[in-house]
């Protein structure tokens, strides 16, 4: 196939500062993936110029902090949990590990709402290793929030939401199960507040730690010195290459009068919009190219993707309003010919020129809308309304 040609790559890293810049979702179920920042739309800066020390790096903890810390980590850890999937009474061969955190007597419990995204059978495991049966009780997946019912026996610790919204400079303690480590601690201080969503499946608003977080610490809680909490650990970003890199971490922050944690506790179940289609294989290093960067590629890889800058992409899933609305994904032939592939110019009538200005302008409304793109098919511009279905109906 076209898009498996070996020279993508190699131009993806050319174009896009050779991938320095990467960011990935924690997800036991799929393995880092560090796609193109140079060009996103949403680079993970904060809103306000001044929620960031610039320029500056964040002092070391001191001793003093380091021991505060790790006496509130013993006091803390019988709050939290081990998320798995599996049910607590087989769990030998678990699917998935992710982290959460008890916020209540009767067991509500907070985590990241893509580590229980779709997942069957879920179990908690708590800090005397037993486990217990776990229900998905509400959910807010632009926000990356989740609110579970764990079958904890009464008595069993929880951790209180913070009142206010911490500072730049604070330190903080994070707890979870990266790498396959049960319930263990990870400090450092936080950077930045209200930083924007790097990506479109990303939260906005997150709070940016230095805390060297991996896969696993997903939905674990960000501590203050109190032992309250400020955050729910999301995703992390990914700096340099080789032996050198650099982790920030971002936490979806919430306090007590946090409207989202509300309807959460109502039960509500807020998903995000899909349309069904997905870019995949070498191309997927292409989903940020700006409009130079669009001809660059064109050129080199002969791509036959035309002059008009667009999102285009590799798949459409079966029975999704892609589909039905006859959205055609990128196709060559044997010679590398392009036989079809649509090209998206708009949403609305707003120009979008890659997929992931593509997947920003779709995830702006909300499951049940109808929009309309602007599609580029064989030299012409024609328009497809289709309505958007919530996400958990369909996986790109």
């Amino acid at each position: 196939m076209k898009f498996q040609n070996a020279r993508v790559r190699p131009l993806a890293l050319a174009l896009s500062a050779a991938l320095v810049g990467g960011s990935v979702l924690f997800s036991s179920s799929v393995a880092l993936q560090a796609v193109p920042q140079s060009a996103q739309p949403g680079t993970a800066q904060p809103t306000s110029p001044a929620e960031r020390r610039a320029g500056s790096t964040p002092a070391p903890l001191t001793t003093a902090e380091k021991a505060a810390l790790n006496a509130l980590f013993t006091k803390s850890r019988a709050a939290t949990l081990r998320i798995e999937q599996c049910p607590p009474t087989n769990c030998a061969d678990s699917d998935g590990v992710g982290t959460a955190f008890l916020i209540s007597a009767d067991g509500l419990a907070l985590t990241a709402y893509h580590v229980v995204f779709q997942a069957k059978n879920l179990s908690a495991q708590t800090v005397d290793k037993k486990r217990y049966a776990v229900e998905v009780i509400g959910y807010d997946d632009q926000s990356d929030l989740a609110l579970l019912r764990v079958k904890v026996p009464k008595g069993t610790p929880f951790l209180p939401l913070a009142a206010s919204r911490p500072a730049v400079g604070d330190s903080a303690l994070a707890i979870g199960n990266g790498g396959g480590a049960f319930l263990t601690s990870k400090t450092g201080r936080l950077t930045a507040l209200d930083v924007a969503a790097e990506r479109a499946n990303f939260p906005a608003g997150t709070l940016e730690l230095n805390a060297q977080l991996i896969p696993g610490d997903s939905g674990g809680p960000i501590l203050n010195t109190k032992g309250e909490v400020t955050g729910v650990v999301s995703y992390i970003s990914v700096q340099g290459q080789g032996g050198v890199r650099r982790i920030q971490s971002y936490a979806v922050p919430v306090t007590t009068n946090d409207a989202r944690v509300a309807a959460l506790k109502r039960g509500e179940k807020r998903d995000a919009p899909i349309i069904g289609i997905g870019i995949g294989g070498d191309l997927a290093a292409l989903t940020d190219l700006s409009e130079r960067e669009f001809a660059e590629a064109n050129r080199i890889l002969e791509l036959d993707l035309g002059t008009t800058p667009g999102a285009f992409f590799t798949s459409v899933s079966a029975g999704s309003p892609a589909a039905k609305a006859g959205l055609q994904p990128l196709q060559y032939n044997e010679d590398g010919k392009r036989v079809r592939g649509d090209i998206v110019t708009a949403v609305n009538g707003k120009r979008i020129v890659n997929f992931t200005e593509f997947q920003f302008a779709v995830r702006s409304y909300a499951p049940g809308d109808t929009v309309t793109l602007s599609v580029l098919r064989a030299g012409k511009t024609i328009e497809v309304k289709l309505v958007l279905i919530p996400r958990v109906t369909v996986q790109n």
